[in-house]
């Protein structure tokens, strides 16, 4: 499943706050983004749409149906196919011949490749 910049300003504060309603939503996504009430439900349909999020009466109770793990997964798939050609290996070495790592990063990386 994709999600768009949009939807994920949502889905993150479903994630982050556990379910809420379409109400909250809207009132918590007009301070922080500035939504208006429509924009908000017209983003909220569409992922009921998709299955991110299920929608219930009475209030309109919004609840995520996928983790963000998963979408996180599904994204790095995606740009790991679309960028680096299907190879992880490319991806990783791009974005450490990028940075700077500390001799502490290089060592937790290290664990988690030792791990898998």
């Amino acid at each position: 499943m994709r999600l768009f910049d949009s939807e994920l300003k949502i889905m993150e504060l479903l994630w982050a706050q556990g379910d809420m309603t379409a109400k909250e939503l809207a009132e918590k996504l007009s301070l922080t983004v500035g939504w208006n009430k429509n924009t908000t439900y017209t983003v909220l349909k569409k992922l009921v749409e998709k299955g991110a999020v299920k929608r219930t009466n009475p209030g309109f109770h919004c609840e995520a149906l996928v983790a963000k793990d998963e979408i996180r997964k599904n994204a790095v798939t995606e740009l790991v196919e679309k960028l680096y050609d299907g190879s992880m290996q490319l991806l990783f070495a791009s974005l450490i011949s990028e940075e700077k790592l500390t001799e502490q990063e290089r060592e937790e990386l290290q664990n988690l490749i030792d791990k898998m």
